[in-house]
């Protein structure tokens, strides 16, 4: 998994040759573009970097702490946008990418909470996390495995899901995001949450 240490520093790849690595903002432009290799190594980039600051805020406030998913997202955008700020994507975009992978982080927790059963480990917290019957971490997966099928056919909904769900940005927050009407934004998430609920369960928590 690459380590993204600084935005406009390259990025690690073993089948590119030194000198051309590509950087973030690049690695966005060509995931935009549809490039699956870039839209892999921007999923690790992301996820890396988010996983620090997870780490970073666990040393700052000692254990076990419990950090919001939008928060953490907002202070990602401002340190990377920080270090490249003449090419670095705008708000929107970057979010756009950054709540999927920060699905990725909260499935992946969940699994380490089940698993080792004991302090020391961070939290991430979403809108999904804070209801009394959230679901667990299979669930969760089984989850991310619809909206990837979701994703073939309906790519905005997952978006809006991911930003919802997993990272706990309201409706409104999401409509200035996306540049749609907050009506429209609560009408596509009725849409994404009938299709899991028949993916699934039709009691799922969403």
């Amino acid at each position: 998994m690459p380590s993204l240490a600084r935005v406009n520093q390259p990025f690690t790849n073993e089948d590119t040759p030194l000198g051309t690595q590509p950087t973030l903002s690049s690695l966005m432009d060509a995931a935009g573009r549809g490039e699956k290799s870039a839209a892999d190594l921007l999923f690790s980039a992301l996820y890396a970097e988010l996983h620090r600051m997870a780490k970073r805020e666990l040393m700052r406030q000692g254990f076990p702490v419990s950090l919001g998913a939008t928060t953490l997202l907002h202070q990602a955008y401002l340190e990377l946008a920080a270090k490249d700020a003449t090419s670095f994507p705008d708000h929107a975009r970057f979010m756009g990418y950054a709540a999927r992978v920060m699905r990725g982080l909260i499935i992946d927790h969940a699994r380490s909470r089940q698993a080792q059963k004991r302090g020391g480990q961070f939290e991430i917290t979403s809108i999904g996390a804070e209801a009394e019957d959230a679901p667990d971490a299979r669930e969760l997966s089984q989850i991310s495995e619809a909206l990837d099928e979701l994703a073939k056919v309906e790519p905005a909904l997952v978006e809006l899901v991911d930003m919802r769900f997993f990272c706990g940005f309201t409706f409104a927050e999401i409509a200035a995001m996306k540049g749609i009407s907050e009506r429209t934004a609560q009408r596509q998430w009725e849409k994404a949450r009938i299709f899991l609920h028949r993916s699934i369960r039709a009691d799922l928590e969403i």
